[in-house]
């Protein structure tokens, strides 16, 4: 089965190695649209012209499984998309928000792009997740997909972005892009535990493999 892959440039191969850690011996084709970088500062039209055009290009190579691998274009997207293309296998990437439930933390940082901070499914996320008393704070992050993209000024940018935030017992990284930073942001986040939605992704695209 060939399952094909897109971001807006490289921050989606972290989703790959997680999903071929599960699936080796499957067939991959991956599109690292970085044209297009950063898809979180895109209008939601703008952004849907895109990811049709990528999901076009990975139906034509002969994909069956097609996976978001980006958070803004699956909160964004993916529900158009999917009545767009019946045909097809979605599986989409959000933050790990369902995960919060599993740490004590009492104070909560959410990192992602201005337009994953300002979707309605972030926000449902967090309705549904949060615990009594948790602080949950959101952290829009601009130009920091595209620094990481082009790897350059990282280290500025995180800074600038971080200037002044508490310390955090919990940080969702919200952004594909982040997790090749992770390093970077656990010492910034010292004390914090950092997680992503990778391996939750790779879970559902081999659930989806084993039904086809």
């Amino acid at each position: 089965m060939k399952i094909g892959l897109f971001d807006s440039g490289k921050g989606g191969t972290t989703v790959l190695s997680a999903i071929r850690k599960l699936l080796p011996d499957n067939e991959y084709c991956y599109i690292a649209d970085s044209e297009n970088c950063p898809y979180g500062e895109k209008t939601e039209q703008e952004l849907l012209k895109i990811v049709c055009n990528n999901v076009d290009k990975l139906k034509k190579w002969g994909a069956e499984i097609v996976v978001f691998a980006c958070n803004t274009a699956t909160t964004k997207c993916i529900g158009r998309v999917r009545e767009m293309y019946p045909e097809l296998e979605f599986v989409g990437t959000e933050p790990a928000i369902g995960l919060i439930k599993k740490y004590n933390a009492k104070r909560v940082l959410i990192m992602a792009t201005p337009a994953t901070v300002k979707s309605e499914r972030v926000a449902s996320l967090i309705k549904n997740n949060r615990r009594p008393g948790q602080i949950i704070d959101l952290l829009a992050c601009p130009g920091l997909a595209l620094a990481i993209e082009n790897n350059d000024k990282i280290d500025e940018v995180l800074e600038k972005l971080t200037d002044g935030c508490p310390n955090y017992d919990l940080v969702v990284l919200g952004c594909t892009h982040y997790s090749l930073i992770k390093d970077k942001i656990q010492k910034r986040f010292a004390d914090a535990i950092i997680i992503d939605g990778n391996d939750g992704v790779a879970r559902r695209v081999k659930e989806l493999a084993s039904k086809r």
